[in-house]
């Protein structure tokens, strides 16, 4: 058995780390807090630009836009990977599962290019010899419209000039406040079928509507904006899906410490009352040999 001492210093540091784990999970909490108020606050306008799109696409469903060149004569086409984990660890599973999505997907696809977000991607994939074209560091624990406008910048010249055919993003979506899954999203080139626009646009839009310049004109302009926002969507809701798996693994981590904690003030009890014992029965030994 431990000596009391022991015991005491153990109970000491398992309590201190129980502080942090309380901690960082208030911690993250907030962060989600703020990341949700800073979607919330922004989808309005990546909604009206889907409204737009979609308006076009029925309006003039024969229209052909470069974004929605599906390049089938290309082989094998030039797949970009963009792969968004954390900067951190101490949030579960959260790394592993969308590391491993993006590992299964790009297996098959003999022209790859990877685009990472946070430390834990960039890490693991060098670690497995990956080739990384572009690195965007320091964007995973600070999602801004910003920096979703850069990579998306860079990503569309990218396909524009035909360094790339298909754009994916790999990313975390938060389901529940106790789930997260990891998902793989088609960036371009876009697919009029996900616009639900209707076989017969008469039946639907009544109105006559006139695009200025031109509707190609419009969709040059807004389409960068619609990418943009999906990267910027992506790329929060990895942010909360990696602080609700962060605040489920320290709430789990606090509860261990606390059984811990337990168990060990029961030992030291345990020890204590054993000393006594041991006290006492030195004792009347003692008085006993006195007598």
């Amino acid at each position: 058995m431990a000596s009391m001492r022991d015991i005491r210093i153990r109970i000491k540091s398992i309590k201190d780390t129980m502080q942090i784990t309380k901690a960082m999970n208030l911690i993250a909490s907030s962060k989600l807090q703020k990341a949700r108020r800073q979607l919330n606050h922004t989808l309005p306008y990546f909604e009206k630009i889907q409204s737009t799109l979609k308006d076009i696409l029925a309006h003039s469903p024969d229209i052909e836009h470069v974004f929605f060149d599906k390049r089938e004569n290309v082989h094998p086409k030039k797949v970009g990977y963009i792969v968004i984990t954390a900067d951190k660890g101490m949030c579960g599973a959260y790394n592993h599962n969308v590391i491993k999505l993006a590992e299964e997907h790009m297996k098959d696809k003999e022209d790859k290019f990877l685009f990472v977000i946070g430390h834990h991607g960039r890490d693991y994939f060098r670690k497995k010899g990956y080739n990384i074209d572009i690195e965007f560091l320091y964007t995973a624990q600070n999602p801004t419209t910003y920096r979703a406008r850069e990579i998306g910048e860079s990503l569309i010249s990218m396909y524009r000039h035909n360094m790339l055919d298909e754009i994916y993003i790999v990313y975390t979506n938060m389901e529940s406040g106790v789930k997260q899954e990891p998902r793989v999203m088609k960036l371009l080139p876009l697919e009029k079928s996900h616009f639900n626009v209707v076989t017969d646009p008469g039946e639907q839009y009544k109105e006559y509507v006139v695009y200025d310049p031109s509707p190609k004109a419009v969709l040059d302009s807004i389409v960068p904006n619609y990418i943009k926002g999906l990267i910027f969507g992506a790329l929060v809701e990895s942010f909360c899906s990696e602080q609700s798996a962060r605040m489920a693994a320290m709430d789990a981590a606090t509860k261990n410490a606390k059984e811990m904690i337990r168990e060990l003030t029961l030992l030291y009890n345990r020890a204590r009352q054993a000393a006594i014992t041991q006290e006492i029965a030195e004792i009347a030994g003692g008085a006993e040999a006195l007598r």
